[in-house]
């Protein structure tokens, strides 16, 4: 059932405070740019904290630069480097105490001129949203397309478990979000532990008692490049064991014993087929390293044979579409061969 909307007319309402938070840490190349985003919002009542996580680069110098000329806009340095989740949970420590809301855009991103209006709208109109999503451009995609376009909001209960039991795919970055205050100051870290995925268990986490809206329309654009936190993320194949954490420890609250023990046989033969594709595709020493470790800790023990397994069980798939398995090989191969040319030419 869906949540009763409020019955504040537009022309009376008073619009809320949003807090908006960049952490950055040497994004002199970008920053500007996401500045000027938040400096070209629709919705004028926002403040704008940055927070410089002790930049070598001119991060600090832009930051300073638009706060003389703003005073919506405060700057704050960290005294000594912390890691990247860290600096999101000062940043959210960082919010006024009358701010509803929080913005948080990445220093390499940028958000749309519209994107506070749209989404404080519908977390207004609808008082038991606790976390709001949207669209996302991310090179050629967008991406979080999981809901369909007439749902605007859902219990947070049942977008978890329609998550976990479904794969659905729709709660996104922090960038493509929007949380509300109240649950920010609940907990002294709001992003839960210091792994990539640490926003999506926000989402999990405060899902529990609260409602999930999401925007259907493109408010926030990912800057894809090299230098990128999710660059790392994507090179270990991180999301792959981040998943299985996610199960492993929100499946006992939104699933049935049942429900969780299918998934988590099902997630464990996608995971080893997922890591028997990976020894044909000759995946590096910190690929392995990382997966082995982090599989670990999450209680289980690497099967080698299990992947040996899987291995040759991909390769006999492949040699029944010689094609398509010639493609996969030159494409793998091109790959060595740039990341030699670059290894190169840093040692030049």
């Amino acid at each position: 059932m869906f949540p009763k909307s409020n019955s504040n007319s537009a022309a009376s309402k008073v619009w809320p405070l949003v807090s908006v938070v960049t952490p950055v840490y040497n994004g002199e190349l970008y920053l500007t740019e996401c500045i000027e985003s938040v400096l070209k919002q629709s919705y004028s009542n926002w403040e704008y904290i940055i927070v410089n996580n002790c930049s070598t680069d001119s991060s600090l110098r832009i930051a300073n630069g638009y706060a003389s000329r703003d005073a919506r806009i405060h700057v704050h340095t960290n005294p000594t480097l912390v890691d990247a989740i860290s600096n999101h949970n000062i940043g959210v420590r960082l919010i006024s105490v009358e701010s509803k809301y929080c913005k948080i855009v990445s220093a390499d991103d940028w958000i749309t001129s519209d994107c506070l209006s749209k989404m404080v709208d519908l977390a207004e109109e609808f008082s038991g949203i606790g976390v709001l999503g949207s669209y996302q451009s991310s090179g050629t995609k967008i991406e979080w397309k999981g809901l369909a376009p007439d749902v605007r909001v859902i219990s947070g209960r049942e977008v978890c478990r329609l998550s976990l039991l479904k794969n659905l795919n729709v709660f996104g970055t922090p960038t493509s979000s929007l949380y509300r205050c109240d649950l920010i100051r609940k907990r002294d870290a709001f992003f839960p532990h210091l792994l990539p995925h640490a926003d999506t268990s926000a989402c999990y986490e405060y899902l529990q008692k609260h409602d999930y809206g999401f925007v259907h329309a493109v408010l926030s654009t990912e800057r894809v490049h090299d230098a990128q936190w999710s660059s790392k993320v994507k090179a270990l194949a991180m999301g792959t064991l981040a998943w299985l954490d996610v199960l492993l420890k929100y499946g006992p609250v939104y699933l049935t014993k049942e429900e969780l023990e299918l998934q988590r046989i099902e997630t464990l033969k996608g995971y080893y087929r997922f890591l028997g594709g990976c020894v044909l595709k000759m995946r590096g020493r910190d690929f392995w390293a990382f997966q082995t470790s982090r599989f670990k800790e999450l209680g289980y023990r690497m099967s080698w044979g299990k992947v040996i397994k899987c291995a040759l069980s991909e390769m006999v798939e492949e040699m029944h579409r010689p094609k398509v398995a010639l493609g996969k090989l030159s494409a793998v191969w091109r790959e060595k061969c740039d990341g030699l040319r670059g290894a190169c030419r840093r040692d030049l």
